[in-house]
């Protein structure tokens, strides 16, 4: 997902506000209802009760069956982030179903508050920072392809790829990898502060990134490259052994006057250049 604009980001600020999420939760919810098109989204985040699934016309499930509020804040955020989505014609394809429900006042409006529908962030906000000429948006290595879940906060953005069981982490423009072992992830948090923690929550609970293998640049984690080494070296030294049993051989064949001196030192160089 590329990035927000100022109005984006105060948007999705606003939306959090209003809904009682966090803006972390709100983008990931994005990106979920991005994913589905503009008229459905399937997530995995803690504020949202867990996993869940949200299709526009007010079918919603929740892990918390019986929340009802929270069922109602999903919808409606779900119902506002698609009507958004409306206007970002390079992000989704508009069906017919959104055209249809464009307006419609969702679940999600409780307790007196105004409709999304006449209130808040308007429906011509420009979220997204249009890509450079020639670029997709994506910050993340290519090879991982299409990331299950993005989001930003502050000067962090993350992109979780859950198949390749990877995550790309960029801190003001440098981008970094790990391996997810067998982390289900469901949420990132930064600590506010200089150099600040990052965490995320999966099913072990809460875990610190640091604590993840680093991806070398072969797409390897650091075990991964120490196991490929240690499986080379029994081959290298079985090709030593071979390459000496042959010197050795030569010089054999050079004192029973069936190689020059000229022909022996001429095949021992070649065979040692290739140690």
């Amino acid at each position: 997902m590329r990035p927000l604009t100022p109005e984006g980001r105060r948007t999705i600020t606003h939306l959090a506000q209003r809904y009682g999420f966090s803006a972390e939760a709100v983008m990931t919810m994005l990106q979920s209802v991005i994913e589905g098109h503009g008229t459905m989204a399937q997530f995995n985040h803690p504020e949202f009760g867990g996993v869940g699934q949200w299709m526009q016309g007010g079918m919603i499930m929740l892990s918390d069956m019986f929340n009802h509020v929270l069922k109602a804040k999903v919808d409606g955020l779900c119902n506002e982030l698609s009507n958004l989505l409306l206007h970002q014609p390079d992000m989704v394809r508009p069906s017919s179903s959104q055209s249809q429900h464009q307006g419609c006042q969702p679940a999600g409006n409780m307790g007196g508050e105004q409709s999304p529908s006449n209130a808040g962030p308007s429906g011509t906000t420009s979220l997204f920072v249009p890509p450079s000429e020639g670029r997709t948006g994506a910050w993340w290595p290519g090879e991982l392809g299409s990331p299950t879940a993005v989001g930003a906060q502050n000067n962090v953005q993350y992109a979780y790829f859950r198949g390749p069981r990877r995550l790309a982490i960029a801190i003001n423009g440098q981008v970094t990898v790990y391996d997810t072992l067998d982390h289900q992830i469901g949420g990132f948090s930064q600590q506010q502060s200089l150099g600040g923690s990052l965490t995320f929550n999966s099913q072990h609970g809460v875990v610190n990134i640091a604590d993840l293998p680093v991806i070398s640049p072969t797409g390897r984690s650091q075990r991964q490259e120490g196991q490929v080494a240690l499986a080379q070296q029994p081959q290298e030294r079985a090709q030593e052994t071979e390459i000496f049993a042959v010197i050795e051989r030569l010089a054999e064949l050079k004192a029973r006057g069936l190689l020059s001196e000229e022909e022996y030192t001429a095949k021992k160089a070649d065979l040692l250049s290739r140690l």
